[in-house]
């Protein structure tokens, strides 16, 4: 498309947008005065002088910038810094990929982030949430948060969105405070809000306005942590900074375990240890614990009483209430550059239980899965073959555990019979995610899939490996299956994992793209055309589409052996701590 697009001098695509003279046979903008292909009475094509038509100014803009940036990587320099918004080191050769099928790619992710931002700026700027069918939004506490605005920033930076960065920061500058009587959720407000500051302040090259907020933020977080054991309680009244104590909610264990990368580098940044202090704590009870064999050979039970610090109940699963404790176990490791050597240990331990008890195959297909267990250490050998869409990033862990980050072309890493079987492990879980999208008529996964574990009858032609139930049917527009594919691609190379990216893309823009602007989520994947909800979370922003951008992008750009990316994609650098 790009190359087409500069030899031809500027005629592009127009789409469907009525207000445009177009080229009958390749439906494409006349640029200027020109002859363009019609259709005469005998059905044959016949050339027509046109008027000149101008086209819309965001567009063209758009493509000269596409076309700067092929440029400059035909000249095999970094990228100008004073061409991009963000900063990283070592600086990219290029911000789009050298191979134009690609590039192009990942040029139509970017105009599709553009889309969803025109609909949540257009009806509900400055708000948490956007509901785009409704054309509403929706807060948090009155005045907001920046949940959307903030989750979004690192994505707008590293797609040079230069209008949107614009309006976005002046609207922390002079719009944001956390000064809100209001209970907000400890772990989503900082895998989103937290990590999103955290985030823009390294890529930003050190713009002050976002690390006071996030010391802002991280301030009126600590009282979460005002319990007996020191497991946080699950909410946290901001303008108060006290907890929200509720003597009978228990506290989710992947909640209370996945909020340690954003604390330790806000201690990293200001030199105040008691970030770290704090969630290390909660950090130092999970092993405590695990020593006192309260858990499963690593494996931990979803729920946790701040009250007492002891587990609650005893069902085990990867997806939802379990699944980021065990992605920051590794990520915990390589955040601090490879010198907590206790996390690799404690990642390692549950990586081998995940083998032993959640590791089944389906039938016919023998699609491998991880199961749950709903009672725990208690019946081990009772699996259910449930697993959640959130159990899809455990594909790219096991990956990025193998190298620790580097592609297998370059990794320095003596590569052992078992990282070789984690990569292996890794691939074929993808896999499996990709046939949640890929079996479905809209092509899309949907929320909770159960997988076929009867042996018999396997001839029969109508039985299937993934079954979902009627409950389960929806779609959140959720990023953990390209999160894998990212991953993947980035460590095998293997560009199948692209090629599976480029579908679910297309799928995303043929059945939740809105023609004004947004995306909206879908009640029931299975069906054509698929009922939409009126929901575009914002990890859509922060997550799903910055992973499929990056996935068709070049690999040098937030390369994964000098970034750690939180549970919500913020990427933040590897830093060796001070302490």
């Amino acid at each position: 498309m790009i190359e087409r697009w500069k030899q031809n001098g500027g005629i592009y695509n127009a789409g469907d947008d009525p207000g445009v003279v177009r080229d009958d046979k390749n439906n494409e903008v006349i640029a200027n005065l020109a002859k363009a292909s019609s259709k005469g009475k005998d059905g044959k094509q016949k050339d027509v002088d046109v008027k000149e038509a101008p086209y819309g100014s965001d567009e063209e803009r758009d493509y000269a910038k596409v076309k700067e940036m092929m440029d400059s990587k035909n000249d095999q320099n970094p990228v100008s810094t004073e061409k991009l918004l963000f900063k990283q080191s070592p600086p990219p050769v290029a911000l789009y990929d050298a191979d134009p099928k690609w590039a192009a790619r990942q040029e139509q992710v970017r105009q599709a982030f553009k889309h969803a931002w025109k609909g949540y700026a257009t009806d509900a700027f400055g708000m948490d949430e956007y509901k785009p069918l409704s054309h509403k939004g929706h807060d948090w506490s009155p005045g907001g948060i920046g949940l959307m605005i903030i989750d979004s920033l690192d994505t707008i930076m590293l797609m040079n969105l230069e209008e949107e960065y614009t309006q976005a920061r002046d609207w922390i500058e002079n719009r944001l405070s956390f000064d809100k009587n209001q209970d907000v959720n400890l772990f989503e407000t900082t895998i989103r809000v937290l990590g999103g500051l955290l985030s823009a302040y390294h890529l930003s090259d050190n713009d002050q306005l976002y690390l006071d907020k996030a010391t802002d933020l991280g301030n009126r977080l600590l009282g979460a942590f005002d319990s007996d054991s020191g497991i946080p309680y699950a909410g946290v009244v901001l303008s108060t900074g006290m907890a929200h104590k509720v003597q009978y909610i228990q506290s989710s264990t992947a909640e209370v375990t996945t909020i340690q990368m954003e604390f330790k580098y806000l201690s990293h940044l200001t030199g105040d240890k008691k970030y770290w202090d704090k969630v290390e704590t909660v950090m130092e009870r999970i092993r405590q614990m695990i020593d006192d064999n309260r858990t499963l050979d690593g494996l931990v039970p979803i729920m946790i009483d701040p009250n007492t610090g002891g587990f609650s109940g005893s069902e085990i699963r990867l997806g939802s209430r379990g699944d980021s404790y065990y992605e920051y176990l590794l990520k915990q490791y390589l955040q601090t550059d490879k010198t907590e050597e206790v996390y690799r240990k404690m990642y390692d331990q549950t990586v081998n239980a995940m083998k032993k008890y959640l590791v089944r195959r389906s039938q016919p297909s023998e699609f491998l899965f991880l199961g749950e267990l709903p009672q725990g250490k208690n019946s081990p050998d009772h699996i259910s073959p449930k697993m959640d869409h959130l159990v899809c990033f455990m594909g790219g862990s096991f990956a990025l555990g193998a190298t620790e980050g580097p592609s297998l072309k370059v990794s320095k890493r003596p590569m052992s019979s078992q990282d070789l079987e984690d990569i292996r492990l890794g691939e074929e879980l993808t896999r499996t995610c990709y046939e949640m999208y890929n079996s479905t008529a809209t092509g899309l996964a949907s929320e909770i899939v159960y997988f076929n574990m009867q042996s018999e009858n396997l001839q029969d032609a109508s039985l299937q490996d993934i079954i979902i139930k009627p409950r389960d049917t929806h779609c959140l527009l959720r990023p953990e299956t390209v999160e894998s594919l990212f991953l993947l691609w980035r460590i095998t190379g293997d560009e199948m994992y692209r090629e599976w990216g480029w579908k679910i893309f297309e799928a995303f823009e043929k059945h939740t793209k809105l023609p004004n602007g947004g995306y909206a989520a879908l009640k029931d994947v299975t069906v054509v055309p698929p009922p939409q909800d009126d929901r575009m979370d914002t990890f859509f922003l922060a997550e799903t589409l910055k992973y499929l951008y990056l996935l068709f992008g070049p690999t040098d750009l937030i390369p994964l052996d000098k970034y750690v990316f939180n549970t919500e994609a913020h990427p933040l650098p590897v830093f060796k701590p001070r302490w």
